[in-house]
């Protein structure tokens, strides 16, 4: 082997190697269990950045570890290549969107192989490709076929610098998820997925996936937002028809004065037509278009509304009850409607201050009276219900279900379940996504078009337009069709295409069969790998694919296409990598080369000014705090990179970019590289300690430290993804074996352990550093890839100490510590605690009042 490590060489032919061996490629073997480890699909964006190094780096581990023990492990690789962001970018950077996506796949292909990553690539997959896109248009029609997808008219969230309407999931504090720019809402045609039919399916069993972070099942289950209440329904005045509104506090009707109605609910145009407030509500409905739905709820946003000029009456006090359109109403929850109750809601309380609307107490604090004339917030508490008329005196608790029962007696409504979830809206008027397989005749009005005559093919070859309009509905060799039911050669197709999120929902099936041609997936290998086993993607995914990936999984298993209904058994939702940012006065946010260090403080490449260094934040390119991962794979190499990035902190957890860390990863790994060089020739004969000899002294230390460190690494892996403690362990194993080397190799028994030693340094850390360790096993002499070896295992009599460490306290301080039996019992300890010359010297002659001992760990002696 090389006297010195280098890491381009070593890492170069291994990649070779492996390929040319197909050393990742995987089949299904009923003789084996199976482990799918799966990262989320990357946006082939053009290069891969530290996150994707981190994420991709932390399922290699465990694939890597997986296989060791001898588990059929999938780990598959592709592109979730459809949608705005490639869009976006394409149009950014003047090329084509499918030209810049194929170029970007093959650039991060490059990179990702260059890291050394165990990828089975003959299941790479692109969503863009027609087969891929095929089979969920096949799906579309037949959720169509089943009522599961359907078309109306609603108002979206419209991003106008995408060109495109956004899921409520991916609007950001009012902002577009992608682009960041404003949303606002705009009425348009839409087509829906009916995920709310399985909201009670999808809440229930987020109790059943025990393998998932507490913190996203929780916002799982805040996202789908199931409310216990009564549909109550209130009369208009003077017209035909009511207005129906979903509340959780029907114990509070009596106490509702007004009502509040969602500026997009259909009816308030209708109420103020005609009115003196008609000019005054339209102003106010397209003034809200323009804001924020997140921030029209929040507590601290001013709550605003205008009057409609109508009314409605309380179905229970026979009060009238002025209409208003307020901020603070969305259609997305309940009906669109709020009955309002300002005595006990405080939003309701500071819209009544504010408009001089009256306020009624319904409920008194037992002992008390308030008076709603010097309230100065609502009461929100339990207690007696008055002013309810036959329900007055019952506790309001205890009403709820009096007053329901009441309601539907009278049938003016009725107990019902509300959920925050709504069906999923996927028309995206954007032209780089899959097209929605659908036709328009004037005739036989929407058909779906026949299984037979898919993929409907996205028109690679269009040209785009200005402004980042979809050239499809322009495009009349894609619009003009015939229908596919009565052949009326006047056809339409749907110009809309799919948002993105619906691909990503079903990849990982595809995954399993990605060649299959004659449905979406081969059901018998799907049976075999799924569901995953391990899934690892970023926190920002909790609502979005995830929710969206286990609704698709639900309507597959309708369909008989599955039998499970949980995709992901495990998730490990990893940390971001930060940095800290710098700034010029001049030149805004500085990437870290342009920030020169002088004199212990850091100038300006461009114009020599100070520069400020910011806090530590997640890397942006935004923000320039990057780091180029192809940079210190040149100058480190890829294990090198590898290395830090598990070793910096725990997966969950935020990673502190340190360039000090990188390099003293890279020591680490040239130090191991010596270690073996200087004794490879001393151990090429030897065999791995057979552990049928009784060793002693320096050999039985470091034979113990082998099985203490086999087992810390396994349990860090295993329970933990601790992969930070698990190379720490390695560490102080090699430094064990720097400590006892000199006079190890005199016997051949010492030969025997050092050999151990050193391929047990080597298979522990070939999951996270697979190159180097390739290189060291062959050189000790080893056939075959570390790879294909088993995982090492410990004994537990092996790891037994001989002597335990005893701290010697005298009135509870550190005097003394001392080696004792590890099975001395407690008298002998106390005996050795008190001969100890340190413990006498601080006793001074003194009267020993007690001795207490802490088991295997001190004794303290009290005088």
């Amino acid at each position: 082997m090389q006297k010195e490590y280098d890491p381009e060489y070593v890492e170069s032919k291994w990649q070779r190697i492996w390929e040319e061996k197909q050393l990742f490629r995987v089949e299904e073997d009923p003789t084996k269990k199976k482990y799918y480890l799966l990262e989320m699909f990357p946006y082939p964006s053009g290069n891969i950045h530290m996150g994707h190094v981190r994420n991709y780096a932390i399922g290699d581990v465990v694939a890597r570890y997986k296989r060791m023990q001898g588990y059929n492990v999938l780990h598959p690789m592709g592109w979730d290549a459809f949608g705005m962001p490639a869009e976006n970018a394409a149009i950014a950077h003047n090329v084509h969107p499918a030209k810049w996506t194929y170029q970007n796949i093959d650039v991060m292909r490059s990179q990702l192989k260059r890291l050394g990553f165990s990828y089975d690539w003959d299941r790479e997959l692109a969503t863009c490709k027609p087969e891929y896109y095929r089979w969920e248009q096949w799906l579309f029609v037949k959720m169509f076929e089943k009522g599961m997808a359907y078309r109306k008219k609603s108002f979206v969230n419209w991003c106008e610098n995408c060109q495109t309407v956004l899921a409520n999931e991916q609007v950001e504090a009012g902002l577009c998820w992608r682009c960041s720019q404003v949303v606002v809402q705009k009425e348009l045609d839409q087509w829906f997925l009916r995920i709310t039919d399985y909201a009670d399916d999808l809440l229930e069993y987020c109790d059943r996936i025990p393998g998932w972070p507490e913190k996203v099942v929780t916002m799982q289950k805040n996202w789908i937002g199931k409310s216990v209440g009564a549909e109550i329904h209130f009369p208009l005045e003077n017209r035909d028809g009511h207005i129906p509104v979903f509340t959780t506090r029907q114990d509070t009707v009596f106490g509702a004065t007004f009502m509040c109605m969602a500026p997009e609910h259909p009816l308030v145009a209708r109420l103020a037509a005609g009115t003196e407030q008609e000019a005054e509500v339209q102003g106010f409905i397209e003034r809200m278009k323009r804001q924020d739905t997140a921030k029209r709820t929040s507590d601290d946003y001013e709550k605003e509304g205008v009057f409609v000029g109508a009314h409605c009456i309380n179905p229970f006090t026979k009060q009238r009850m002025p209409i208003f359109t307020a901020n603070f109403a969305l259609m997305e929850y309940g009906t669109g409607a709020v009955m309002a109750v300002p005595a006990h809601d405080q939003r309701d309380f500071e819209f009544a201050r504010k408009y001089g609307l009256e306020i009624i107490v319904v409920i008194q604090p037992k002992g008390e009276a308030l008076d709603p004339e010097s309230m100065t917030e609502a009461y929100i508490d339990e207690g007696i219900l008055v002013r309810s008329g036959p329900f007055d005196g019952l506790e309001n608790v205890k009403a709820f279900d009096a007053i329901a029962d009441y309601l539907e007696e009278k049938k003016t409504g009725k107990r019902t379940v509300s959920f925050r979830l709504r069906d999923w809206g996927i028309s995206r008027q954007r032209y780089w996504g899959a097209p929605i397989p659908v036709v328009y005749c004037k005739k036989c009005g929407v058909v779906p078009v026949p299984e037979e005559n898919l993929p409907v093919m996205l028109p690679e070859d269009a040209g785009m337009l200005e402004g980042g309009r979809s050239p499809l509905p322009e495009l009349e060799g894609f619009v003009k069709t015939s229908c596919p039911a009565c052949g009326h050669p006047d056809a339409r197709r749907e110009t809309d295409t799919m948002d993105t999120f619906v691909e990503s929902s079903w990849y990982f099936e595809r995954y399993c069969s990605p060649g299959h041609d004659k449905g979406m997936f081969d059901k018998k290998a799907v049976g075999y790998w799924m569901p995953v086993d391990q899934y690892i993607g970023g926190i920002e995914h909790a609502i979005l694919h995830l929710l969206y990936s286990r609704y698709f999984t639900r309507v597959l298993r309708d369909f008989g296409l599955v039998t499970y209904k949980e995709p992901f058994t495990r998730l490990l939702t990893q940390g971001m990598v930060c940095k800290e940012t710098h700034k010029c006065p001049d030149h805004g946010f500085l990437y870290p080369e342009e920030a020169v260090v002088k004199d212990q403080s850091r100038t300006c490449k461009h114009c020599g000014s100070e520069v400020g260094v910011g806090r530590i934040e997640k890397m942006s390119k935004s923000k320039r705090n990057v780091v180029d991962p192809n940079t210190l794979i040149e100058k480190y190499g890829a294990d090198t990179l590898r290395l830090f990035c598990l070793f910096a902190a725990p997966p969950e957890r935020d990673l502190d970019w340190s360039d000090q860390g990188v390099e003293g990863g890279y020591r680490f790994l040239k130090r191991i590289w010596r270690l073996v060089a200087e004794h490879v020739a001393d151990v090429q004969t030897a065999k791995p300690f057979d552990e049928e000899k009784e060793l002693t002294g320096d050999l039985k230390r470091l034979h113990r430290k082998i099985h203490q460190t086999v087992k810390r690494v396994t349990n860090d892996i295993e329970a933990r993804f601790h992969f930070n403690t698990a190379i720490s362990a390695v560490m102080e194993l090699v430094n064990t074996i720097h400590a006892v080397k000199a006079g190890i190799l005199s016997t051949p028994e010492g030969a025997s352990v050092l050999r151990l030693a050193l391929e047990t340094v080597i298979v522990l850390l070939s999951p996270i550093v697979p190159h180097l360790t390739e290189e060291l096993w062959e050189a000790l002499g080893n056939s075959g890839s570390v790879l294909e070896t088993s995982w090492p295992t410990y004994r537990e009599e092996a790891i037994a100490e001989d002597e335990i460490l005893i701290v010697v306290q005298v009135n509870g301080k550190v005097r003394s510590r001392l080696n004792i039996a590890a099975d001395a019992d407690e008298e002998a300890i106390k005996t050795a605690a008190l001969a100890d010359d340190r413990a006498v010297a601080r006793i001074a002659g003194r009267p020993v009042k007690k001795v207490i001992v802490v088991q295997k760990k001190l004794v303290n002696i009290v005088v």
